[in-house]
């Protein structure tokens, strides 16, 4: 009998408990998986965020709007290559279910400022001389089915036009991709001037401004001469980097990375006691046949060895398990994250993580063990007999 089939027949040696081990095993993995995908996917827009491109905002809250005419000044500020502004819309299609991320934008400035998107010359060139067109991008024209050509309602829970409506229709002119497949293209844009000219209140007024600079070294000098230029108005800004905007926008629903690492942690640390617990109890009413195995010539060494693998196989069969579960789960209801988490999937760097922890898991929950394995005396053993 070799060394893989002893390692086997120790690890299956009562089939019910091993099997509700892995189980135990699985679903933390599959927690940290799932949560993982989640929380990766709402910091997508820190992690593809230029390291060149601010973002200006009403010093009191992104909610609250700046007078247009900031617009303007900006643009005098040495240092910036490009600068836009946008609005939020909050619009919906058909009914409030469906949801459409939507923004009212500058249309030339805007593409400039984010040149990793891509629109096609023609599409482009309508873009940009067709007062009623909304872009949207690839992710949001799937959901919806959308195509070029197609002429759309969308209707605001904020914004009324003058007439008392909030239904605006669209021609739809133009579907966007971006360069890179984890750049968002979940969310559509139309004229800043056709949004502006029509609503029933709160005109002349800009949500954020965006802007490049010419080097990255010029950031802070570039932010504090903005801010200089509106201290102490009605309407005082805060110029951050794009990626730092994005985070605060994240952190309005919550701080995402302290709920989800709380939840993975609880698991974990009700699993590695329940895993911990039983191997000890395992090893325990083995001390006879790690007796007769020393008998028989096995070193201290090559039982640690045997008891400690055994952990390994059981960490890592229940590990993959649950990873391969949260994968198809992942899978499964991506295209229904698609409108509010673009990009949702099963990233490589959670399953890195996830390995290193089954790694981990195994060590923690097995050396104890195998220690105690190893220590076990032939004497002592027989003498409980």
């Amino acid at each position: 009998m070799n060394e893989a089939t002893l390692i086997r027949k120790g690890l299956f040696r009562k089939v019910l408990r091993a099997i509700l081990m892995m189980v135990s095993i699985s679903i933390a993995f599959f927690i940290f998986a799932v949560l993982g995908a989640v929380n990766t996917a709402f910091n997508a827009g820190v992690d593809v965020a230029a390291a060149n491109r601010l973002v200006t905002v009403n010093s009191i809250n992104f909610t609250v709007s700046m007078p247009y005419a900031y617009y303007g000044r900006v643009q005098q500020v040495d240092g910036i290559v490009d600068v836009t502004h946008a609005n939020w819309f909050g619009g919906y299609y058909q009914q409030p279910a469906n949801f459409v991320q939507t923004f009212a934008v500058e249309p030339e400035s805007y593409l400039d400022v984010y040149s990793e998107l891509i629109l096609p010359p023609e599409q482009r060139e309508a873009w940009l001389n067709t007062r009623t067109c909304l872009i949207v991008g690839q992710a949001l024209a799937t959901q919806y089915e959308w195509s070029v050509g197609d002429r759309i309602p969308l209707n605001s829970n904020i914004w009324q036009q003058a007439d008392g409506s909030s239904d605006w229709d669209f021609d739809i002119c133009g579907i966007f991709t971006a360069e890179d497949s984890s750049v968002p293209t979940n969310y559509a844009m139309f004229h800043y001037e056709y949004f502006n000219e029509s609503l029933a209140f709160a005109r002349d007024t800009v949500g954020w401004m965006i802007l490049t600079t010419e080097d990255v070294s010029l950031n802070d000098q570039v932010a504090d001469e903005i801010d200089a230029l509106f201290a102490n108005s009605p309407a005082e800004t805060e110029t951050t980097t794009e990626a730092a905007f994005s985070q605060a926008f994240i952190e309005q629903l919550g701080n995402i990375n302290l709920i989800l690492t709380s939840v993975i942690g609880a698991a974990f640390a009700t699993i590695l006691m329940i895993v911990g617990t039983t191997l000890v109890l395992a090893i325990n009413e083995r001390t006879k046949e790690i007796a007769v195995l020393k008998t028989l010539g096995f070193n201290s060494g090559r039982i640690f060895r045997m008891i400690l693998t055994e952990s390994f196989l059981l960490s890592l069969i229940g590990g993959g398990i649950g990873i391969a579960l949260a994968a198809g789960l992942v899978v499964l209801v991506a295209g229904a994250f698609q409108s509010f988490l673009p990009g949702f999937g099963m990233p490589l760097s959670v399953v890195l993580q996830a390995i290193g922890l089954m790694i981990a898991f195994a060590l923690v929950t097995g050396f104890f063990p195998a220690f105690n394995a190893m220590r076990i005396r032939i004497v002592d053993a027989f003498g409980k007999l």
